[in-house]
């Protein structure tokens, strides 16, 4: 069995308070686990309104199959309109 953990940062530049960035991160995270069947967490920075850390856990017998799904998740943090990727890593176990 291979465990796929993506951490993703990422910015909110135009967000002004945590109810902003906290609207962007429930459509964002419930987008991922409808979509992808994955579990979403915010793992840092919950008491600031421009930051924040996910991490986004998925497995599979293959890790091909773990590899894409981690890459298109991670295509689709990237092309969220209100927020930018400032880093992303992904650790398989």
């Amino acid at each position: 069995m291979i465990i796929g953990v993506l951490t993703v940062e990422i910015h909110f530049p135009y967000a002004r308070s945590l109810k902003d960035k906290r609207r962007i991160l429930h459509g964002l995270k419930d987008r991922l686990r409808g979509r992808y069947n994955v579990a979403v967490a915010e793992l840092d920075y919950q008491d600031k309104w421009q930051r924040t850390v996910l991490g986004i856990v998925t497995l599979n017998s293959q890790a091909a199959v773990v590899g894409d799904l981690l890459s298109r998740i991670l295509g689709e943090a990237r092309s969220l309109e209100e927020g930018e990727v400032v880093h992303h890593d992904i650790r398989y176990a």
